[in-house]
């Protein structure tokens, strides 16, 4: 369903295209991280453990990066994974200033074992566009995503 707005036919293209764009991204959201609430996780918390899995330990504010999450937001999620034993904060030696996210093994092992099954539900739900669309769609996201500076 498009826009009912009764506007230029300009505003009515990008009205109608951004609600096909965010109900897409719902949708698929919402089809690939079912599985997350089977292990107690948000999204934010996975997209944490995630990033530090595949890229390393890293500063709160690194990873809100990462995952584009305030601080305020990382610091809840956080305490969270750290209060159920996946990761640890550590000050770091060589400046006191900085706090470092770790997992710890605990946290390692639930990241490994879910992130297969949710690789094949990203694969399994983007299935109905071709290689080609797929790669066509990242790049028109990625497009949009760094115009907005």
């Amino acid at each position: 369903m498009g826009t009912h707005f009764d506007g230029t036919a300009e505003e009515n293209l990008a009205l109608d295209c951004y609600i096909k764009l965010f109900r897409a991204a719902d949708s698929v959201g919402q089809r690939i991280n079912t599985h997350l609430r089977d292990h107690e996780l948000t999204v934010s918390q996975f997209g944490a453990l995630e990033a530090i899995y595949h890229l390393g330990a890293m500063q709160s504010g690194e990873l809100g990066q990462k995952i584009l999450k305030s601080s305020g937001n990382m610091t809840m999620v956080i305490d969270h994974l750290e209060k159920r034993g996946l990761v640890t904060r550590q000050r770091r030696e060589d400046d006191r200033r900085c706090i470092d996210v770790h997992l710890t093994q605990a946290g390692h092992d639930l990241i490994a074992t879910i992130l297969p099954a949710h690789v094949a539900g990203v694969v399994e739900t983007l299935a109905p566009l071709t290689a080609e669309e797929q790669q066509q769609l990242a790049a028109l996201c990625r497009k949009l995503g760094l115009a907005q500076g």
